[in-house]
C-alpha cells in the first residue's frame, strides 16, 4: 500500500545533490533521458521556454499561442519569476551571463 504522507522531497534533494557535482553536459541529458518519459522531457522543456519568454517581456497570451500551453501554467511561471529569490530569476541570470 503506498504511503499517503510520501511526497519524494528527499529524492528529489538527493538528485539535486548529484547533479549539483556533475560536470558533464551529456551525462546529465542521458540521466534526464532514462528518468523521464518523452512526453515528460517536452513538457520539462515547454516550462523552461515559457520562463525564457517571460524573462524576455513575452505576453502570456503570446506565450499560450506559441507553445499551446494554459494561461495557468503561464501565471503560475510569471508569480515564481516576481517573487523574491527567485530561482527561475536567478537561472535566467546565469544563463544570460553565460553568453
Amino acid at each position: 500500500m503506498p504511503d499517503a504522507n510520501y511526497d519524494g522531497t528527499a529524492e528529489i534533494h538527493e538528485i539535486c545533490a548529484l547533479l549539483s557535482r556533475i560536470q558533464d553536459e551529456k551525462l546529465i541529458f542521458d540521466f534526464f533521458e532514462c528518468l523521464f518519459t518523452r512526453a515528460e522531457l517536452r513538457d520539462f522543456a515547454k516550462r523552461w521556454s515559457l520562463v525564457k519568454e517571460l524573462g524576455e517581456g513575452t505576453t502570456q497570451r503570446e506565450i499560450a499561442r506559441k507553445y499551446s500551453m494554459s494561461l495557468c501554467n503561464i501565471t503560475r511561471g510569471s508569480r515564481e519569476l516576481k517573487k523574491d529569490n527567485s530561482a527561475f530569476r536567478k537561472l535566467l541570470e546565469m544563463l544570460n551571463s553565460s553568453g
